[in-house]
């Protein structure tokens, strides 16, 4: 019945859907399996992508040539780009997205994808010879061989979910978890663990009073996730903000002692950043109040996501505390919040191309590795989908380097240091953040996506004009000068110092205080300029101007970092012939088996001391 595929992807989240899409578009034939077709690339959780962090990852995974960003433009009902009023390494872009389009959307991507099967069922087992993979075996008694293999189990894996004292198997709220993977990996040598995590009630919209609360419309002006040109929505919907209350806190404490969590049913660590308010009004117990986004789930539904309000206590007690919410009064509730507790596999089992070490040609990617958020899921998808082609075939492997990606420092972080705690991206992970900024992901990585052979030469060509035409911009700047008589005005009414003499253009636009658009309203040459160029090209080439010296400071830190980077280290090595290192050192060195130098010296528990000493032997 079935073909022997090249690959077989295991589950159709975020990350199976990337990983699917990536190896076939790259050639490879695919098999993607998944419990139920009707919920592919379901957002379990928040209906809405990117964020803090996360935006940068939609980005830099449109550049390298996935999807994720063309489908959340495409299902777009509100964007905003966040932290504006900071530099812009942290500017980062968010859509409230329509759930049931933006599955629907993915679901039609796939089936336009070349070489990409679909099959409804559930991965019981991998077929296992001499430490490969080469297969699978299904809930209904089928084998399917494969060359490589990419499991993306999101919190299927033996899930719990929890409702207050009742506890039930799923995977998420009305499907089934998923038994036999975690026995066998774990019988195969792996180590398992269980995580949790959350999502709050659902709420008829029609119920809700929200003249009582704050309105949040997105930008006037909306951006992007994709750098190409897919068709988005004209239409915008609103979201609303309200708060809990005192009364509120008081109503969910009478669950406490029904809650899963503060009885100890729970054994897993849920997300530190994402905590339930359970635990907020617990942890906080100082605040009289917390933040609700009130959240519409999409263009012609009335259903409503309680932003802020994820909880596993019981239901009467969920109902009884929303109703004291602002604007929550008569509130009727669609379903309740609840936990769900799954297994994941800890990372450190992973090499950096996100194949396992014990079993080759066996990648993992999303949920199953600690991680939280689609955006992380999926980047990680795309990464093993490649992967898995690659090693299939005998090309190169894709390894994404911290300096050139938040991808990179993602899966650099999850291989080299693991986690105990779903693990999320934030700028404050990535020590190169101001040169991997979302507006420049489509020139960092889109010669790679080429290459690869998941960027065309048209887009490829469109980077490079872009890059070309932010250039011819900066150099105006540097040979433009500006009357200083004719701005002073306009500098302070800016509030910055007035010119004693005419300067370059391009020193005057390194304040902080003067913008393109302040000079182009006295400079009619700069206005035509810059009026023949997109607004990315024109922001790409301020940018630069503002922050040239900071750029080549940071480049300089990258360079010397390279040469740690470039020193490989055979995996095969053994470090318990080098006494010199300490004994902690030796067992995780043997553990983790970094790559290179650079990633050695990121492993917790390996002093500098350490890495002297492997220097000099790497030397030798």
């Amino acid at each position: 019945m079935f073909k022997k595929y090249d690959v077989i992807v295991a589950g159709a989240g975020h990350a199976g859907c990337e990983a699917a899409a990536a190896a076939a578009n790259l050639g490879s034939s695919v098999l993607l399996i998944t419990m139920n077709m009707g919920t592919i690339a379901q957002m379990s959780c928040n209906p809405a992508m990117g964020g803090v962090a996360k935006g940068q990852i939609v980005r830099e995974v449109d550049a390298l040539g996935g999807y994720s960003g063309i489908i959340a433009d495409k299902t777009t009902i509100q964007f905003r780009m966040l932290n504006l009023s900071k530099g812009p390494a942290m500017w980062s872009p968010r859509a409230q997205n329509d759930r049931m389009r933006f599955a629907e959307e993915w679901r039609l991507a796939l089936e336009r994808t070349e070489n990409l099967d679909m099959w409804q069922d559930t991965v019981t087992s991998l077929i296992v010879k001499n430490d490969t993979v080469c297969g699978v075996r299904t809930t209904l008694g089928v084998e399917i061989e494969c060359n490589a293999v990419v499991l993306t189990n999101g919190t299927f894996l033996n899930g719990i979910i929890h409702i207050g004292e009742k506890r039930f198997g799923g995977g998420r709220t009305g499907e089934k978890s998923a038994t036999g993977l975690t026995e066998q990996l774990v019988e195969l040598g792996f180590e398992a663990g269980r995580m949790k995590t959350g999502t709050p009630p659902r709420i008829d919209g029609r119920s809700l009073n929200y003249s009582v609360m704050e309105e949040q419309w997105g930008d006037e002006n909306p951006g992007r996730f994709s750098f190409t040109d897919v068709e988005r929505p004209t239409e915008k919907r609103c979201c609303w903000i309200t708060y809990t209350n005192n009364n509120v806190h008081e109503t969910l404490k009478e669950g406490f002692e029904k809650s899963p969590m503060f009885t100890g049913r729970i054994k897993g660590l849920g997300p530190r950043y994402c905590p339930s308010i359970e635990d907020k009004i617990n942890r906080f117990a100082e605040r009289d109040r917390h933040q609700i986004f009130v959240e519409p789930e999409g263009f012609n539904t009335v259903e409503i996501y309680v932003n802020g309000f994820s909880t596993s206590l019981p239901e009467d007690v969920q109902y009884r505390a929303l109703t004291q919410i602002p604007g929550f009064e008569k509130a009727k509730m669609f379903r309740p919040g609840y936990a769900i507790e799954y297994d994941y596999f800890p990372p450190t089992q992973l090499d950096l191309t996100l194949e396992t070490k014990k079993i080759a040609n066996l990648f993992l990617a999303g949920q199953i590795n600690g991680t939280t958020g689609y955006e992380e899921a999926a980047s990680q998808g795309l990464i093993a989908g490649i992967n898995a082609h690659q090693k299939v075939h005998d090309l190169h492997e894709l390894i994404m380097k911290r300096s050139e990606s938040y991808i990179g420092v993602l899966i650099d972080d999850l291989v080299t240091k693991g986690t105990e705690e779903p693990y999320r991206m934030f700028t404050s992970r990535a020590e190169h953040r101001l040169l991997l900024r979302q507006d420049n992901a489509d020139i960092r990585l889109s010669p790679i996506g080429h290459e690869l052979g998941l960027i065309s030469d048209e887009r490829l060509d469109k980077v490079k004009q872009k890059v070309k035409n932010s250039d011819d911009i900066v150099s105006y700047t540097r040979t433009k000068s500006v009357d200083a008589a004719k701005l002073n005005p306009l500098l302070e009414e800016l509030g910055t110092s007035t010119l004693n003499q005419n300067v370059k253009m391009f020193a005057l636009l390194g304040r902080p205080q003067v913008a393109f658009d302040d000079l182009r309203k006295a400079d009619a040459s700069l206005e035509v300029l810059l009026s023949t160029y997109d607004k990315e090209t024109v922001e790409q080439a301020e940018i630069k101007i503002k922050y040239e010296s900071y750029f080549d400071k940071e480049l300089e830190i990258v360079e010397r970092m390279r040469k740690m980077e470039d020193k490989e280290i055979n995996p095969e090595f053994n470090y318990h012939q080098l006494q010199s290192l300490s004994k902690e050192a030796r067992e995780k060195l043997m553990r983790i088996k970094p790559r290179t130098l650079g990633q050695a010296s990121r492993i917790s528990g390996v002093s500098p001391s350490d890495i002297s000493v492997l220097m000099v032997h790497i030397s030798r």
